[in-house]
């Protein structure tokens, strides 16, 4: 009984504010995608439907898409108003070295501009700083999870970011590729949590 006056009230108050949800489910009924709409803004998640090419980097040579229960590809947008913030990632592993794909993603994300190497919050090596401005620091990225060594290869400015998290699992190299795109403050900055 109380479980039908619950769902009558979430009802009524979706009706009453003109917010809108739909669910769309996977074959196997799981969500594949999510959509709120309100009258000031939304939200949008795509998941297992996200490659590579949708954060604008090549699959790294004979690497396989990783989906399980930790590791799912996703595109998830948020806006409100002006106010404007989207995630893309897509994780994938290879038996090759680290060092491997390192190498390859320092290369194809050199053609967003300066490529800086990250273990967690500092620079490893030169340069310590894209032309843009971005750094090894947060800029945003504090809900990111990151790789358990804290790895990786970023370009791009404050507001709009590629990465690559890496880190050695199970005599595997695991990495995930992320585009990020974060909303600018009045300055015209990546705003900071």
């Amino acid at each position: 009984m109380k479980k039908r006056a619950l769902s009558a009230l979430a009802m009524a108050v979706v009706a009453a504010t003109g917010c809108r949800v739909q669910v769309d489910k996977t074959k196997n009924g799981e969500d594949k995608t999510v959509k709120i709409e309100t009258p000031v803004g939304g939200l949008h998640v795509r998941t297992n439907e996200i490659t590579a090419a949708d954060v604008g980097l090549p699959v790294y040579p004979g690497a396989e898409a990783v989906s399980d229960s930790e590791n799912n590809s996703a595109d998830v947008q948020m806006g409100f108003g002006k106010w404007q913030l989207r995630v893309k990632a897509v994780p994938y592993q290879t038996p090759d070295a680290q060092d491997k794909v390192l190498a390859y993603y320092r290369k194809a994300l050199g053609r967003f501009g300066d490529v800086i190497e990250c273990k967690g919050d500092s620079p490893v090596g030169t340069p310590i700083a894209t032309r843009d401005g971005l750094t090894c620091r947060g800029h945003g990225q504090e809900g990111i999870h990151h790789s358990e060594s804290g790895l990786s290869l970023r370009a791009g400015s404050k507001n709009h970011q590629h990465i690559v998290d890496l880190e050695e699992q199970g005599g595997k190299t695991r990495f995930t590729l992320v585009e990020l795109e974060l909303p600018e403050n009045e300055e015209g900055t990546a705003q900071s949590q």
